[in-house]
């Protein structure tokens, strides 16, 4: 993408002050030098106008491709990022040696922040450079692993969504940052949800302390979803089960509808993942702000196998919504759906007709 549309894309809210970006714990890695913005490479600049939309998205771990441009915030190219690797020999000095050990040059290139807000080790991770990646992380503070770049992303934030489970180990161990938010809301974890990374996931929620991992699983990201309503959406069985199993909260309501993760799957009309999430405790009867019931949208939407279920798991089918509507008036005469109510759903004067003696 052009770079005037990359720079509208990007969200500052520095001004509200709800996240620190760390960049002042950065320059404190030696106060004797400042931080300083990573010359754009002419010919790569030219690169992007002849390009276009695409060149400013990351590298795609299968194909190699440049990705969604939520993601995209350097303005290196690999080969520059490999001039800066082949410059600092810090594979060369003992790991726990301090940061005033390095020379001038050294410690310029590892406190060097581009335009973009991305630091050397947000360039490592993006471009894959894992064994670079994991010096850094070693050298760096935790506050320092926790800089947010323009886009708000973490180290963290980049090595889950390039799926690069060594460098997520690495930076739990050393212990970054696992509830700060991107310009989306969205945490490490979330990340890991909703674009699929299974090892990510799993390395986050076994490493992560119960406390921090408890409000990374309750965050929900700007449009009000937690990790369980991102893995429902993407229908990943294997995500959901792993988030039940570390506590995540089965019937919480997203912040812009009020569905629940049971309302996500029958809307998707996923019988197996509501089937799932029923047998775990999901409140079958769970309300959306509209005050429709997940019966409501399987009805609504006449889909047999999902009303089946629910009816079979006792939803209440009498609810109405808060437009006076049960899910019985939502089956617009539909034969196929309204022979899986039984007839005991069929009152007169309030009582139901099985009950009544003719």
């Amino acid at each position: 993408m052009a770079n005037n549309d990359y720079e509208k894309r990007k969200v500052d809210l520095s001004d509200d002050g709800q996240i620190d970006s760390g960049i002042d714990s950065y320059r404190s890695l030696n106060k004797d030098y400042q931080s300083v913005p990573a010359a754009q490479d002419p010919k790569a600049e030219d690169s992007e106008r002849e390009d276009g939309e695409g060149n400013d998205d990351k590298l795609d771990n299968a194909s190699g491709e440049r990705v969604d441009s939520a993601y995209s915030s350097s303005s290196l190219i690999t080969d520059s990022l490999n001039e800066i690797i082949q410059s600092c020999s810090i594979s060369e000095k003992p790991a726990a040696e301090s940061p005033e050990s390095y020379s001038e040059q050294e410690v310029s290139l590892l406190t060097t922040v581009t335009e973009d807000g991305d630091t050397i080790l947000h360039l490592a991770i993006i471009h894959k450079e894992e064994d670079f990646a994991h010096q850094l992380i070693e050298l760096f503070p935790k506050e320092v692993l926790d800089i947010q770049n323009n886009l708000y992303q973490t180290p963290l934030h980049l090595a889950t969504y390039l799926d690069s489970p060594a460098v997520v180990q690495r930076l739990l161990q050393k212990q970054a940052g696992l509830a700060l938010q991107d310009q989306e809301g969205n945490t490490a974890l979330h990340v890991a949800c909703q674009q699929g990374r299974s090892e990510c996931a799993t390395l986050i929620t076994s490493l992560a302390p119960p406390r921090l991992l408890r409000v990374a699983m309750e965050t929900q990201n700007w449009r009000g979803q937690t990790c369980l309503h991102l893995a429902t959406q993407r229908r990943n069985l294997r995500m959901v089960k792993l988030l039940l199993k570390k506590g995540a909260q089965l019937n919480v309501q997203d912040g812009t509808s009020g569905k629940t993760a049971l309302h996500l799957a029958v809307e998707l009309q996923d019988v197996e993942l509501a089937r799932l999430l029923l047998n775990r405790g999901a409140n079958v009867d769970a309300a959306m702000f509209n005050g429709c019931t997940a019966l409501h949208l399987a009805v609504g939407r006449h889909h047999g196998p999902t009303t089946r279920l629910l009816c079979q798991s006792g939803a209440d089918r009498m609810l109405k919504n808060t437009e006076d509507e049960t899910a019985l008036d939502l089956a617009d005469g539909n034969e196929n759906i309204l022979a899986i109510f039984p007839f005991d759903d069929i009152q007169i004067s309030g009582r139901s007709v099985v009950e009544m003696k003719f």
